[in-house]
């Protein structure tokens, strides 16, 4: 699935700002997913490592164009990758 078409909600574009992730980095995941995790249906996880850090954009695919609900930074990369 294409994810570069997706917009940025105003929540989550608030939660970046707090969180001090910039719209560059989250455009890069959707460009290049590391991985893509169903969380329920029509949302998804999709996410990729940045440095130490894991970055995961959450997005409702059950619409067009899909939008960016929240996005959130973490170091704990192994609690959140698919153990295949």
């Amino acid at each position: 699935m294409d994810f570069t078409s997706a917009v940025i909600t105003p929540h989550a574009a608030e939660q970046m700002h707090q969180r001090q992730i910039v719209e560059k980095d989250v455009r890069a995941v959707l460009a290049q997913p590391g991985e893509v995790v169903s969380v329920r249906g029509g949302r998804v996880v999709v996410q990729a490592r940045q440095g130490r850090y894991l970055v995961r954009v959450f997005v409702d695919i059950d619409r067009s164009p899909p939008e960016v609900v929240t996005v959130y930074r973490t170091s704990r990369v192994e609690k959140y990758r698919r153990r295949t």
